[in-house]
């Protein structure tokens, strides 16, 4: 495989002669939409005297791969970039490098006993159309999950009760106490208000598009088009006046995203603020005169964000087979990813999968008794001794009934790290035996087929880094399977005993290290001996700032913010909405 990002890539050398003739604003889109669903117009200029002010307004990308579909905060997994954070907020943030929870929505929050937990909002939160925020829209949210097709429905598997006590006091009776899942229910659920969503019917509480977002963020919804969204600052955010804390940028325009290269070709253009793609040749870019920057100057760059798992559709021959699955990890040349692919700024992933925040939760010795390594002679065996042999010498073993083995490994087209990094797998499987050819579908397109079950493999790394590891654990051993899995085991794996386990785990209160150690041990060892997925590497937080318009991001210098400086979903509650209160405009 060409080691492609070693070196700069003629694109780059292209946008360092447009950057010189550009005025540094990304193109505008040919029509504007008013509102979602509304009839197109003609687009306002852009520029400085346009819809969006250069000096006021924030450009990102990285995050939204296809046009925004909907801005549901229900749908966590395909709104458009902002939906929550900027409009919809949780009840608290929680920063995963320091381990610590901070209020937001809410002023505090305590288990009175073993199976009660009470929530105190803070006062003068109001939504955007200027009504207060209640305890009842607090009750109302989390009693969405009581529609099945909701996402967070698992939690009135042992949530019994939520009760407004008075307007500002929320009271949760639990049947069953899981401390896991609920601390990380506190800051990944936004909260909704009741007035605009009561009148919903369950079909459009999940699958409507939800055109007129109310929240009690930032930001409200000002436009977006084919290849972006736009967000405004709105006037009477709550968190100015309780935390002084006030967002910078008067617009935020999240671009769609086409490919890594052109979001490379942007950034050098300051036509984007922030990057969150993964940008070939980044060693050259930070160390150059290009005026980009990372959160370290130097390898690895970036902060740890999540692991990249290889997911197998365990309800299609042959990846149902345990022994073919744990043949194909140990067939996969991880190492030529990290270093071919990636330059070095990955870190291959330990067997388990959990990332190095949590080291102290691996088991290394069943990890040495289980864990696979690279090893293709002894991957070959597995395969034969399991079963699976070339019996019409086209060079690909067949199934042990002996029909065609005949594999697709995809990831969305315009992901160039992952592109690369699946015909590096399909060319370590096709080295064993395995008839594995790579694809690159539309982003959305795939997001469908994962969710459907219509597919062979995949890369996914849908987890973040969070609170606890007992979230990657639901990730890959949830039951019971749906009939869409939209955010959890794409895999499609069923392991009772599994599930149980990561239950029992759920139970265990964060404190109680030595219990959660245990328990995890023994999900590890089912983990190692099935491998219903198989871990890859760890993923960097993919990003890239430039300061032409806005400085003082987060970084590892002493005196710099250190809030994550993402537009991520799922990440402005782990502390990315802060980067926007942090965040200076540039001089002159």
């Amino acid at each position: 495989m060409r080691n492609r990002w070693r070196v700069l890539t003629p694109l780059l050398a292209t946008c360092l002669v447009v950057t010189a003739c550009t005025s540094g604003q990304p193109p505008a889109p040919a029509v504007q939409s008013s509102a979602p669903g509304a009839a197109a117009s003609q687009a306002p200029a852009q520029g400085g005297t346009g819809a969006f002010p250069r000096n006021e307004t924030l450009y990102t990308g990285g995050t939204q791969w296809g046009a925004p579909a909907n801005f549901n905060p229900i749908r966590n997994w395909d709104h458009a970039t902002g939906t929550n954070g900027l409009v919809y907020e949780p009840l608290f943030l929680f920063d995963p490098n320091t381990g610590t929870f901070t209020p937001w929505l809410a002023e505090s929050g305590a288990w009175a006993d073993d199976t009660t937990y009470e929530l105190k909002l803070r006062q003068g939160v109001t939504w955007s159309d200027g009504k207060p925020l209640t305890a009842a829209d607090v009750v109302f949210t989390f009693e969405l999950g009581k529609m099945k097709t909701v996402p967070y429905a698992n939690l009135w598997t042992f949530l019994k009760s939520a009760e407004a006590v008075d307007a500002q006091t929320v009271r949760f009776s639990f049947s069953k106490p899981n401390y896991q899942q609920w601390a990380n229910a506190l800051y990944s659920r936004v909260i909704v208000p009741k007035h605009v969503w009561e009148s919903r019917s369950e079909e459009d509480v999940v699958n409507g598009v939800n055109d007129k977002p109310v929240g009690t963020g930032p930001y409200t919804y000002h436009s977006h088009d084919q290849d972006r969204v736009a967000w405004v600052k709105r006037d009477g955010w709550w968190a100015t006046k309780a935390l002084n804390k006030d967002v910078k940028p008067k617009y935020i325009v999240d671009i769609v995203n086409s490919s890594n290269e052109v979001a490379m070709g942007l950034l050098l253009q300051n036509g984007l603020d922030l990057s969150n793609n993964f940008l070939p040749g980044i060693a050259n870019l930070v160390n150059g005169s290009f005026g980009v920057k990372t959160y370290y100057p130097e390898p690895p760059y970036m902060l740890s964000a999540n692991t990249a798992w290889l997911v197998l559709n365990t309800e299609k021959k042959p990846m149902d087979d345990p022994a073919f699955r744990k043949a194909v990890a140990g067939a996969v040349d991880t190492k030529k990813i990290v270093e071919g692919v990636y330059g070095n700024l990955v870190r291959p992933a330990n067997p388990t999968g959990l990332l190095p925040q949590w080291d102290k939760y691996v088991d290394q010795n069943v990890v040495s008794e289980l864990g696979f390594t690279f090893d293709q002679a002894k991957a070959k065996k597995m395969l034969a001794d399991a079963g699976y042999k070339d019996t019409d010498g086209d060079g690909f073993v067949e199934n042990k009934d002996g029909s065609k083995i005949q594999l697709k490994i995809e990831v969305p087209a315009g992901w160039s790290d992952w592109m690369e990094s699946i015909r590096v797998i399909a060319e370590s499987a096709k080295a064993v035996g395995v008839n594995l050819t790579p694809e690159f579908p539309d982003y959305n397109a795939l997001v469908d087929k994962r969710s459907s079950g219509k597919f062979d493999m995949m890369i996914n790394n849908e987890r973040q880094l969070s609170n606890t590891p007992w979230m990657y654990y639901d990730y890959l051993f949830q039951l019971p399977i749906q009939k869409a899995q939209n955010t959890v085991n794409f895999g499609r794996y069923e392991n009772k005993k599994a599930w149980e386990l990561v239950q029992e785990l759920d139970g265990k209160k964060p404190e109680d290290e030595a219990g959660m150690k245990e328990v995890l041990s023994r999900i590890q060892r089912i983990q190692l001996e099935e491998m219903p997925a198989i871990p890859l590497w760890y993923n960097g937080l993919w990003s890239q700032t430039t300061s032409s318009v806005w400085t003082n991001w987060p970084s590892s210098a002493p005196d710099a913010p250190k809030s994550a400086p993402t537009m991520w979903r799922n990440w402005l509650e782990l502390g990315g909405i802060l980067t926007l209160t942090e965040i200076q405009p540039a001089k002159g």
